[in-house]
């Protein structure tokens, strides 16, 4: 979990890390300490945010910045979940958000549930990867895709249902 924080500091991208603890530790404890690292570094972000205030968050990000944080105020959990899935950088993100309203307990839920298939996926994908490319047949290919589709499968259906159910 230092790792994470202190790499996330450093803007190492999450997604490398996540890949690298699931090699590191394996197909089943790898998602467990790459989801604690995700969830350890996204609270010191969150910290910085609230420590750093709205206002100069704000000024320094411009009306973008703005946008978002008033996204965030309206939707708390949803938009975090929801910002989880878009490709930006995990510690901005995670001052951004701590800048804003959201309630601590909010951007936990947002985050745990936002990155849940996403840590699963690739840090168990890495294992089987690594498994698939040291012995590589047909079998140990067809177990590197089932785990990299089966979560990315249900990730798939879960978007698409909060979509129609989202109002217009």
């Amino acid at each position: 979990m230092l790792a994470f924080v202190v790499l996330g500091l450093l803007m190492v991208p999450v997604i490398a890390l996540i890949a690298a603890t699931g090699i590191a530790f394996g197909p089943l404890l790898g998602p467990v300490y790459a989801m604690a690292g995700c969830l350890a570094s996204a609270s010191i972000g969150f910290a910085i945010g609230r420590w750093v205030g709205l206002a100069r968050i704000e000024q320094l990000g411009g009306e973008r910045v703005a946008r978002v944080t008033r996204a965030l105020k309206r939707n708390g959990t949803l938009a975090v979940f929801l910002v989880r899935k878009i490709p930006a950088p995990f510690t901005l993100v995670n001052i951004i958000v701590g800048a804003s309203t959201v309630p601590f307990r909010d951007f936990i839920v947002g985050t745990l549930l936002g990155m849940g298939v996403f840590v699963v996926a690739l840090a168990g994908f890495g294992p089987q990867l690594t498994n698939a490319l040291r012995d590589p047949s047909p079998e140990t290919f067809a177990r590197a895709a089932l785990f990299l589709a089966v979560p990315l499968t249900l990730a798939v259906l879960i978007n698409r249902r909060l979509r129609r159910t989202r109002p217009a």
